[in-house]
């Protein structure tokens, strides 16, 4: 009984640092794709599509995963898209809970009113000022993005067995 009391203190100062290196990574995705974003309002380009940016906010963050996963070899780097897939989810949960109305994707069903919230797909759907992938897609990606550049990393980083 006293070996087993042993093995979980020594997981609580681990679970502490995992929590805390998730936080980081996760600030370190979001960092960039805020970055990303000043860019381009900076820049203010004309024209510019909703999936090149939904496509920049994945790659952008997926090269700085992989680049910190270079060099910060950290396990929690690829968890980092969990967070994503839940705040698209918990998104959604709020998304179908939002009222409609005229110009505000008045009679749409489901599947609608998220393609057009969060994709803008085929058209935006007039919920929340057409700010749904801002909000909801493009974060998430970017959390997406970032673990899935440090899985690349971390893949690359592996020793072959010998045969």
């Amino acid at each position: 009984m006293d070996s087993n009391m042993s093995d979980e203190d020594g997981y609580l100062p681990q679970l502490g640092s995992q929590a805390l290196s998730c936080f980081l990574h996760t600030l370190l995705a979001l960092g960039t794709w805020v970055g990303l974003m000043f860019a381009g309002y900076a820049l203010n380009p004309q024209g510019v599509s909703q999936p090149l940016i939904l496509v920049l906010s994945m790659v952008v963050p997926m090269v700085t995963g992989y680049i910190v996963s270079r060099f910060w070899r950290s396990e929690m780097a690829t968890v980092v898209a969990l967070l994503g897939v839940i705040w698209v989810l918990l998104f959604c949960i709020w998304l179908l809970d939002l009222p409609t109305g005229p110009n505000m994707c008045d009679q749409c069903a489901a599947t609608e009113r998220l393609s057009r919230t969060l994709f803008s797909f085929p058209s935006p759907s007039g919920l929340l000022d057409n700010n749904g992938p801002f909000f909801a897609t493009w974060p998430a990606a970017a959390l997406v993005g970032y673990s899935i550049g440090a899985m690349l990393a971390r893949g690359k980083s592996k020793p072959e067995p010998e045969a």
